[in-house]
């Protein structure tokens, strides 16, 4: 099959330089005071958001009267200069490969979408970045840039869909050798479909949005949908153990890799065959997802497909409380009967999501305007400011779909849930997509915010919101934050034996020096929180450098010990030092 090339080489043309996600897609306030989200790749694009402002001023004390400035664009004379060695490029040349000095390039893979990050790019420079950008277009090409490496003693850093958000992509300081940045996005095609096997053989720059077009095509999906799946790569999800919104149906990245083929400086590992399970002592699969480029690159990677699900229904619950929410999915989970999706918000994103309802009704109608329509009857004795809602996906054969909606909402009928529409499921399944957006909005009036995750035990998941929440607040009251901070969170995916449950925190930092040390301490302090009520270190974000500091805690000092071993044979000279995890 052909390359679909949604990013190619010079994707900083179509994508921020220092934001989230295309250039031509952002929220802004009109010349009325009212956001709006612009552009045409979205459902909400062209649409006027009356309520926003008013919920922003409301939730952050922001006011459009105090507004930052951004740089517009990048000063190239602000970024390091390219150290490389002549000998290095007469290779690469040499090879055929093609690379990249130019100060664009290096920057803006420099980075992932952590907020320190972005707020970095928005008002200074790194004091590391690559010194050149090197484009492989095939796996035989990986090969030749990591024995370059090793004969010249090179730094490689992977670059996929450079969507993370652990600093993992981030340039060590001291690293005193010339740092390649080794871009795989032109490593794009589905190398092969079986029919028979429902197995796919792809590269693993391929993003994820063009791997489900290009099988769609064939009359297949992977059904591996992370939140990043318009910019996140396949070489990405395996790296970093990746999850997705559908995994109940589909599995997480784990389930649904059959082989996988990864370049390093001791050579190449895979497997013999591409069988669906192996007992030949530990998976070496699983020394290499979650390995986040410190081992080597992922080049092929052969994937699990289904068939395209002839029927998907969308389907939303409205809960008295988030306990009873809760229960009810617990509920589901331990039936085993969940939907393809099943997401719970609290109250506060709830509100949140209110906020974004658009001027135009259609799909978009106005959940609290449902509400008061049926408060009387329906929803008495519902409070607007204590509810919370579960948004539901259900895929598969019609029938089958209908039947598993009736068992779903029977199990939620008896925790006081009452159904609330498709529109409104359809909605949040919507936001999804645009709410990262809003980030780069609110910087521009002194809101800085952030996403963190973390899986836990069922019977630990309401102490664990409840206090990780409340440990923010405090904790933003401590450092001096003059305004009450956002802090909600969502159970996002759940399991036999709990839950994943997904924090939104923002605060207004004006009249603060220093907000990013400010925001780091709390966020450090709501990971405590999370460690000390049972909580995972991360359920599909990673480690990087931003959490590895808690990496001997998580996984114990001999279990760091074997994962140190394993670098040291793979990687000796440490070429892949981008220092994540260890």
């Amino acid at each position: 099959m052909e390359p679909c090339l949604v990013v190619g080489i010079r994707w900083q043309e179509l994508l921020k330089w220092n934001g989230w996600g295309y250039n031509d897609s952002k929220f802004i306030f009109n010349k009325k005071g009212q956001a709006e989200f612009t552009g045409k790749r979205y459902r909400l694009g062209g649409m006027v958001l009356p309520t926003f402002k008013e919920w922003m001023e409301k939730t952050f004390g922001a006011s459009l009267d105090h507004k930052t400035t951004s740089r517009a664009t990048l000063n190239v004379n602000d970024v390091p200069p390219s150290l490389v060695k002549e000998e290095f490029l007469q290779d690469l040349r040499a090879a055929k490969i093609s690379y990249s000095q130019d100060a664009e390039d290096r920057v803006f893979r420099a980075h992932g979408h952590c907020l320190h990050e972005i707020f970095i790019l928005r008002e200074g420079m790194f004091k590391r970045v690559p010194d050149i950008v090197v484009w492989p277009v095939c796996h035989e090409d990986v090969v030749k840039i990591v024995e370059l490496a090793c004969k010249h003693n090179l730094c490689i850093i992977p670059f996929g869909g450079g969507t993370s958000v652990s600093s993992a992509l981030e340039c060590p300081e001291e690293e005193k050798r010339t740092i390649v940045s080794l871009d795989t996005s032109q490593m794009n095609r589905i190398l092969w479909i079986d029919e028979k096997n429902l197995t796919a053989c792809v590269e693993a720059g391929i993003v994820g949005q063009d791997l489900e077009n290009q099988l769609a095509e064939s009359g297949f999906c992977t059904g591996h949908e992370p939140d990043s799946m318009e910019f996140s790569s396949l070489g990405g999800w395996v790296a970093t153990r990746a999850s997705g919104m559908k995994k109940t149906i589909y599995g997480n990245i784990e389930d649904m890799v059959i082989h996988i083929k990864m370049v390093t400086p001791r050579g190449i590992v895979e497997k013999n065959c591409q069988v669906p399970r192996m007992s030949t002592g530990p998976d070496i699969h699983h020394f290499i997802m979650g390995s986040e480029g410190t081992l080597g690159v992922v080049t092929e990677v052969t994937i699990k497909i289904r068939p395209v699900p002839e029927y998907q229904k969308y389907g939303s619950v409205v809960f008295p409380n988030f306990e009873r929410g809760v229960a009810c999915l617990r509920e589901v989970a331990k039936q085993r009967c969940a939907p393809a999706s099943i997401r719970l918000v609290d109250n506060a994103q709830f509100q949140f999501g209110h906020a974004l309802k658009p001027q135009v009704a259609s799909i978009f109608t106005s959940f609290l305007d449902g509400l008061k329509k049926f408060y009387i009857t329906k929803f008495k004795g519902f409070d607007p400011n204590i509810l919370c809602v579960a948004t539901l996906l259900f895929e598969g054969d019609r029938e089958k779909v209908l039947q598993h909606e009736k068992q779903v909402y029977d199990i939620a009928t008896k925790f006081g849930g009452l159904a609330a529409g498709e529109d409104n499921g359809q909605r949040g399944y919507m936001l999804t997509f645009v709410i990262a957006y809003l980030r780069d909005l609110g910087l521009d009036y002194y809101v800085i915010g952030e996403s963190f995750e973390t899986s836990v035990p069922w019977d630990r998941v309401l102490d664990l919101c409840r206090n990780v929440k409340e440990r923010i607040v405090r904790e933003c009251k401590e450092k001096g934050v003059q305004f009450a901070p956002l802090s909600t969170c969502r159970v996002t995916q759940t399991y036999d034996a709990g839950a994943c449950v997904y924090f939104y925190f923002a605060f207004n930092y004006r009249g603060i020096s220093d907000p990013i040390h400010v925001y780091e301490q709390i966020e450090r302090a709501a990971r405590e929180e999370i460690l000390a009520n049972g909580g995972s270190l991360s359920h599909h974000h990673g480690v990087g450098k931003l959490r590895k500091r808690w990496m001997k805690e998580s996984i114990s000092d001999v279990g760091l010990g074997m994962l140190r071993s394993v670098k040291e044979y793979v990687d000796p000279n440490n070429i892949f030092g981008n220092k994540n995890l260890l």
